[in-house]
């Protein structure tokens, strides 16, 4: 193919390369992404829709120079260049919360080719709560479960859920600058987590939740009605104060939450392995010869979780599978596909 070819990179030119290729060959259909990390994700979400007739081909929307990121991605929208052949797959973020309440949001949830998580992000999904043992088992090969991963982030999401309200109110109002996403996270992290005693961090969190809670109930003294009214709005999408980790920011969730918790976990489960070898060997060499074996057995943690796609029984997982399934719909009883 000539590079000048290559690089036009736009729906109406993969939609002329499909027509012109043998009625046999499948039909390609790109994927443009915001990060290295999202194709495989996004990968995960795709692959299934591949058969005889189509396949599709994950990318970042850079052919020119390096690009990254969401409004990379939208910026295809912007161009008129999404369409059947060619579509885009982003983290929901605030937009599907904000509900078209600004134009990137609009955006996301109006294009019949863009394509969001519904979770906030990616990694919201691979910290699944009941995915997470078995990544643990994944880490340290250990299936001893000491942790109620399910429980606690339930009980987390709980906890942040008034103050997620919030949140979810600044961004609509055009408060946000008042109360950031990142005012949120350092609120809402957990802190001295003690697997032994995980509670103490949960009545932690609470306590300084109900701190700011206050304070923003005294800079904002005539909000309840607008708060009450932004409490309904995100439960009839599906948010739940039991569900409400999968909402907050991915990166402050995978890093400032989960992955200090696995971190505890898969120790404990590693020592426990490694006390079992020194106790059931025969001698030292035995002993020597088991312990190395394991620990060239045992996985890093975060690369585990990045690879984590126990989401995929997740409602969010689900929804996106249908908004797939629907698009690919109308594509075959489009005439010009």
């Amino acid at each position: 193919m000539p590079s000048k070819l290559k690089d036009n990179l736009s729906s109406s030119y993969f939609e002329a390369a499909n027509r012109l290729t043998s009625k046999q060959a499948r039909r390609r259909i790109v994927a443009y992404v915001e990060s290295y990390d999202d194709i495989y994700f996004w990968r995960t979400v795709l692959s299934r829709f591949e058969n005889s007739e189509r396949y599709f081909e994950v990318m970042l929307p850079s052919h020119r120079k390096l690009e990254r990121g969401k409004k990379s991605v939208l910026m295809n929208i912007l161009g008129g260049k999404t369409g059947p052949d060619m579509i885009a797959c982003v983290d929901a973020d605030y937009d599907y919360l904000l509900q078209g309440a600004t134009e990137q949001s609009k955006r996301v949830l109006d294009s019949p080719y863009v394509f969001h998580t519904y979770a906030y992000a990616i990694e919201n999904l691979q910290c699944y709560a009941p995915s997470l043992h078995d990544a643990c088992v994944a880490v340290t090969l250990n299936d001893h479960r000491i942790f109620d991963f399910e429980d606690y982030l339930r009980q987390y999401s709980e906890a942040v859920f008034p103050l997620f309200v919030w949140s979810v109110w600044a961004y609509r109002s055009g408060h946000h600058n008042k109360f950031t996403l990142s005012d949120f996270g350092r609120v809402t992290e957990p802190g001295g987590f003690n697997m032994y005693h995980p509670q103490s961090s949960i009545d932690h969190l609470r306590h300084k939740v109900g701190v700011k809670i206050r304070q923003l109930q005294a800079d904002y003294p005539n909000n309840k009605a607008d708060y009450l009214k932004t409490k309904e709005d995100i439960k009839a999408l599906g948010i739940t104060p039991q569900t409400t980790y999968l909402y907050i920011q991915g990166h402050h969730l995978f890093d400032a939450v989960v992955v200090p918790i696995l971190n505890k976990v898969c120790n404990h489960l590693r020592q426990e392995r490694q006390d079992e070898i020194a106790r059931t060997a025969r001698h030292h060499m035995q002993k020597q010869n088991e312990m190395s074996c394991y620990e060239h057995s045992v996985q890093d943690i975060r690369q585990t979780l990045k690879k984590n796609v126990g989401y995929q029984s997740a409602p969010q997982f689900l929804h996106i599978q249908q908004d797939i399934e629907a698009y690919l719909t109308t594509a075959r009883k489009s005439p010009e596909t």
